[in-house]
């Protein structure tokens, strides 16, 4: 007769053997189901392919993550003088000083406000397709509107069309660039020209969160016209090339008076960051041996990824950013993105009314390997 005690040990280890095999073979995500662990909900469950939110994979880097470390051991304090030197870096880093910056719980707040402030006085103008989010939620609260200048076929931001169509209700022009979701470049010098001109009409706000990612970043920032004093607002991110997405630390630069005026409606400055977040940011920010890794990881495997599509009979814009726009032809982006969810495989969806754009996020090679893998038999399954 086998004793209790033994018969325990193998039970023991056949359930351990049987939730291994669980974890190491996750099954398929439903669409309302968590893509991140039930044990831990710091990363993505394992066997998750994330490839939907322009995450940097490969941060923080390990300078972040001593900063962490250390700065987690004051949390009892508030950010004070980290977010104070943090602001000093960036405004020595553009020639400008301390009443140039504001920090923010990742670009985000900072984006919200400033739409809110500029409802207030008119209309938003901005392209069909950009990361819309806070302007569109302030425009629901507000009796003006966010107004769309419509797309061409390769979703091209044209200036001059942009610039023609400024009328005296227009308070804010907002530009992302890269753009969000097409993750293209404007041309830098037509930037410089519009922006130098538009800004003696109304406000111009660049979204610059991907600008570390472009090939000359020192070049295509809007930046040195505020240094100039024109009426642009330039917002950045660490979410992104920094790999502090969870840390949610975010920036605005502007003319002092501008600060004051979008400051009013609260939600931003070094009260509103965390002491962890400013203290990793602080680490990373000149860390350029990472910000090189990272950047040459992410083109790496857009070079992958764009010569899948290809190989797929498929085509995608050129890409400046840490994602790609795919144009799936005839078929559609949500179902694109179930059927890659069956395979645990998390991408965006539709993007507007543009029902056969499918964006797809650099992820760590390994991942994006197996969003090439599944390209074919998903494309099948759809069509």
């Amino acid at each position: 007769m086998k004793s209790k005690k033994s018969f325990s040990r193998r039970a023991f280890l056949a359930g351990t053997a049987a939730t291994s095999a669980l974890a190491l073979s996750p099954k398929p995500l439903k669409s309302d189901e968590s893509i991140f662990s039930s044990r831990t909900r710091y990363r993505p469950s394992l066997g998750i392919v994330k490839l939907n939110g322009n995450e940097n994979p490969y941060g923080p880097s390990q300078k972040a993550l001593a900063a962490i470390d250390e700065a987690s051991k004051h949390s009892g304090y508030y950010v004070n003088s980290s977010g104070e030197k943090l602001c000093s870096m960036i405004a020595e880093k553009h020639g400008l000083t301390t009443d140039h910056i504001v920090l923010s719980s990742g670009s985000t707040a900072v984006l919200m406000n400033v739409a809110l402030a500029s409802l207030k006085r008119g209309h938003i103008l901005a392209p069909d397709l950009f990361w819309d989010s806070t302007a569109n939620l302030a425009s629901d609260v507000s009796q003006n509107k966010l107004k769309r200048l419509p797309s061409n076929i390769k979703h091209e931001i044209n200036l001059k069309v942009m610039r023609d169509s400024i009328a005296k209700n227009i308070s804010l022009v907002h530009i992302t660039n890269p753009n969000n979701p097409t993750g293209s470049v404007l041309n830098n010098l037509e930037l410089k020209e519009f922006c130098r001109e538009t800004s003696n009409y109304c406000t111009v706000l660049i979204d610059e969160a991907y600008n570390d990612l472009t090939d000359k970043p020192n070049s295509s920032t809007m930046i040195p016209l505020i240094k100039e004093g024109k009426n642009i607002i330039v917002t950045r991110t660490f979410s992104k090339i920094h790999g502090l997405a969870g840390l949610r630390i975010g920036y605005m630069i502007a003319k002092p008076e501008i600060i004051s005026e979008v400051m009013k409606f609260g939600f931003i400055g070094n009260w509103t960051t965390n002491k962890a977040g400013v203290a990793a940011a602080i680490a990373s920010y000149n860390d350029e041996i990472f910000l090189s890794h990272s950047k040459s990881m992410i083109n790496e495997g857009k070079e992958m990824v764009m010569e899948a599509i290809k190989k797929n009979g498929l085509s995608a814009l050129p890409s400046k950013a840490n994602f790609i726009f795919v144009n799936l032809d005839s078929l559609n982006a949500d179902q694109f993105k179930k059927s890659m969810a069956k395979r645990n495989i998390i991408i965006s969806g539709i993007f507007r009314n543009h029902n056969n754009w499918s964006r797809v996020s650099m992820g760590k090679i390994d991942d994006l390997q197996k969003y090439i893998n599944a390209l074919p038999e998903v494309l099948e399954e759809i069509s």
